[in-house]
């Protein structure tokens, strides 16, 4: 009796830990599908503010200062919560390689997110660690965060800003963010240059910060949704598991209680022999 009810404590335990993990996971669900709206809105934005960058550098060509960055800056971002599989840690292992890319230059690491910044301290890295994000309402309080240790950084003069991050698809993305404008080639097919109304010098400079703040909020979205995808999915396999065990759980409870039941059964009818033997 007493390993019967063990297990059905047990089997009650099980219980109450898949409903805190399928809460999780449509917690996690619900918060791709808000993300997936903020996705969209602002890969338009970085779509916008390429096309315009594009303009004006072909209609005023060698306007685009050239940069000598004197140091290296690399910006991780990886989750403020767990439960979501292997992606901090896919992020840690990439992380060598990529620093040995900068041949000749020193490294700064900026990394968001407090799930990753306790992997970067366990492997004894330094340098700025900053929050996450856990929902999408806290990605502008991150985003300023970001910014501002970026600009203290600037105080040590012009650098080079790469980024590893994970995208929304969830594929691990390096990518250069500054100088400003990497991989944008000016547009053709137009005669005549943009009318503009400051000059191409002051124009790029000021839309430079605009481009790289929308870089930024459009990489920490798509961070967050797949991380949360991630979670999704590793939820609902724990939730899968734990069904397992408890219908596991069931059987044995049902297998003990079938026997306890044969062996009253069989007690009964002793009982019984007993007393028609005392009559006889």
């Amino acid at each position: 009796m007493s390993l019967r009810r063990e297990l059905e404590h047990h089997r009650h335990s099980l219980g109450e830990i898949r409903e805190i993990m399928n809460s999780m996971k449509t917690l996690a669900y619900m918060e791709t599908r808000k993300l997936a709206r903020l996705i969209e809105a602002q890969q338009t934005v970085v779509t916008s503010m390429a096309g315009a960058t594009a303009r004006v550098m072909a209609g005023y060509p060698g306007v685009l200062p050239a940069m000598a960055p004197s140091a290296s800056v690399m910006l991780l971002v990886g989750s403020e919560r767990g439960f979501c599989g292997d992606f901090n840690h896919a992020l840690l292992a990439r992380l060598p390689p990529v620093l040995d890319e900068d041949k000749g230059r020193i490294p700064h690491l900026v990394a968001v997110g407090r799930k990753l910044n306790m992997l970067l301290e366990q492997e004894q890295y330094d340098g700025i660690f900053l929050e996450g994000a856990s929902t999408a309402d806290e990605i502008p309080a991150v985003l300023t965060r970001l910014t501002t240790g970026l600009t203290s950084l600037k105080q040590e003069g012009a650098f080079a800003l790469h980024a590893l991050y994970h995208n929304a698809s969830g594929e691990l993305v390096q990518r250069q963010l500054l100088p400003p404008f990497t991989g944008i080639t000016p547009a053709c097919g137009n005669a005549f240059p943009p009318v503009i109304n400051l000059a191409p010098v002051t124009l790029l400079a000021s839309l430079s910060e605009h481009y790289l703040f929308a870089l930024l909020h459009a990489m920490l979205c798509g961070s967050l949704y797949a991380e949360n995808h991630q979670r999704v999915t590793h939820m609902e396999g724990a939730v899968n598991h734990l069904d397992e065990a408890a219908e596991r759980l069931k059987l044995r409870f049902n297998a003990l209680r079938q026997e306890e039941i044969t062996e009253e059964i069989e007690v009964i009818l002793l009982n019984a022999a007993n007393l028609e033997g005392g009559r006889q």
